[in-house]
């Protein structure tokens, strides 16, 4: 069962209801990826340029900025133009309420899970 508003939207696209899990799927691949839940995760502090992403997630340029054009295409970051420089911000609208509800799943449901496999490894 789908949510009216993306069935709503998903048809206003010639999107069919069982095409939408590969609607599903582009969202969760976008933040599968370690270096692109890196950069959301910086940007959650404020707008950045490219420079300064590189410089404080020590990544390599291309790899940045195919992030960059990545999450920019799925609407997690937005840009704004000044001058020489394009900044990079998180979609305060949506991204930014999603990734304070992850963090309050992940504390309740997933560091425990992660704190237990930790513990098996370190035994071995």
């Amino acid at each position: 069962m789908h949510n009216k508003y993306i069935l709503e939207h998903a048809q206003d696209h010639g999107i069919s209801e069982d095409e939408l899990y590969s609607i599903y799927k582009i969202f969760f691949s976008t933040v599968v990826s370690e270096s692109r839940l890196r950069i959301i995760n910086f940007l959650r502090s404020g707008k950045k340029n490219v420079s300064e992403i590189i410089k404080e997630l020590n990544m390599n340029q291309a790899n940045v900025s195919h992030d960059l054009a990545r999450l920019k295409r799925c609407g997690f970051v937005l840009v704004e133009a000044n001058k020489q420089y394009r900044y990079y911000k998180l979609n305060e609208k949506t991204i930014k309420p999603i990734m304070n509800l992850i963090d309050k799943h992940m504390a309740e449901y997933c560091v425990h899970i992660f704190r237990a496999s930790k513990e098996i490894k370190n035994e071995k």
